[in-house]
């Protein structure tokens, strides 16, 4: 068998992204017309204007409304304002969409239909402060929550309680129309109530959990934004609230579908595929160590797996940033693998967000080959020190091993793919 093992990760990790692509995945879940009232098209994410797009050029009748996306990951629409905002530390635009798409579905009749199309990112672009607290409040703790390691979970959670408009708030904005929320799960677990918040899902989440959470990772509050979390003013809509009776929700499109679709392009070319999960989680550091220690065992031992064969996995790891370098997540996993494997032959791995951005990076992760280690020590680079540094943009970047794909308009979080022969 002879396969270049570079081409391989990468076609892996296009067939990925195309399968959880928008225009691949919605169609079969677009409601009917419906023969009384408005179509009202809202949302939020990185892929939210891709899927206002394949709304506009498959429902046959007419559709209004607003979407807000990252800067440069808008669509060519032509009845749908697309609005484009700051990720992953909120703006002003965001906040000021936030608050227009809230006045915009106030007046809605039940014969009124509300489209909501969700995708992960949509908790920064959807920002519309509580009452009483500041954008400039809300950036703040953005910032340190990203830090801090914690879980996509908990900072929505804590997220859900500042907002006035996430946890459930827009779809009783809504009420009494009836509101169908589209979601592309960038959450491990696709919990559609995590996902961007949650904006038209109730939460049965609480504010002493939200307290809980900023106690666990240290993060200091202002006095307001503490009042407002022990006094329950930032408590959000509950499951048993009459008002989402009639409304509808559905994920369209997970990590489990994009590894599954990777499986299928694996087992064309001749390699044996391995799903390990769709959702780990951890410290990327950690998980990378972990995935290092499942090749080598591969590699040398033909344990558990056979090679030749690729693993993959998906899901959501963390970083806890300790060092001034640059890189996201995928970088920093790669980089412990590196670490981990110092150049064990016939082990190859790619490492990327869906969305193609690495955490705030201009790349969507990178790709590690066995003479990574040597290329590295020939051209100055020390793995360990950099690992310390979270500079795993750094390394591959002086490696000429990033892989900058550009936005995707889609996410269901990372993709991991670790090639043995």
């Amino acid at each position: 068998m002879s396969i270049d093992p570079r081409q391989f990760l990468n076609d892996l990790y296009d067939t990925a992204v195309e399968a959880v692509s928008a225009r691949k995945c919605m169609p079969a879940y677009l409601p009917k017309q419906s023969a009384k009232g408005r179509t009202l098209v809202i949302g939020a994410g990185k892929g939210a204007a891709a899927m206002a797009k394949v709304v506009e050029d498959t429902w046959p009748g007419k559709v209004e409304g607003l979407i807000v996306t990252r800067y440069d990951h808008g669509a060519d629409c032509k009845q749908i304002e697309v609005v484009e905002a700051a990720h992953p530390v909120p703006d002003e635009a965001g906040r000021a969409a936030a608050g227009r798409m809230l006045d915009m579905v106030k007046g809605l009749t039940e014969d009124d239909l509300v489209l909501c199309l969700i995708t992960g990112g949509g908790s920064a672009l959807l920002s519309l402060p509580g009452e009483g607290i500041t954008l400039e409040q809300k950036q703040a703790l953005n910032k340190a929550l990203l830090k801090s390691g914690a879980t996509i979970s908990e900072m929505n959670c804590v997220r859900k309680h500042l907002s006035a408009i996430k946890g459930g708030r827009l779809a009783l904005a809504c009420a009494p129309a009836k509101v169908i929320t589209l979601l592309i799960s960038d959450v491990p677990g696709d919990d559609p109530g995590v996902i961007a918040s949650g904006p038209t899902l109730p939460d049965p989440t609480t504010c002493e959990q939200s307290l809980a959470i900023l106690k666990k990772y240290n993060i200091d509050l202002p006095d307001n934004v503490r009042k407002h979390l022990e006094s329950g003013a930032g408590e959000t809509p509950k499951p048993d609230d009459v008002r989402f009776a009639r409304n509808e929700h559905h994920v369209i499109a997970t990590a489990q579908h994009a590894l599954e679709a990777a499986a299928e392009k694996a087992r064309a070319a001749g390699i044996t595929p391995y799903i390990l999960s769709n959702d780990l989680e951890g410290e990327s550091r950690d998980v990378g160590m972990v995935h290092a220690a499942l090749a080598k065992q591969v590699a040398k031992y033909g344990q558990p797996f056979a090679k030749p064969c690729v693993i993959l996995s998906g899901g959501e790891t963390t970083v806890t940033v300790r060092g001034n370098g640059r890189g996201g997540r995928n970088a920093e996993f790669l980089l412990s693998l590196a670490v981990s494997l110092q150049g064990t032959p016939g082990i190859y791995a790619l490492a990327c967000d869906t969305d193609g951005i690495d955490g705030s990076e201009d790349n969507a992760g990178a790709l590690y080959t066995p003479d990574s280690w040597t290329r590295a020590v020939d051209k100055g680079l020390n793995a360990k020190a950099m690992l310390e540094n979270n500079d795993g943009y750094g390394f591959f970047s002086g490696l000429d091993d990033l892989i900058v794909s550009g936005p995707t308009r889609t996410n269901v979080n990372d993709f991991r793919a670790i090639l043995i022969l």
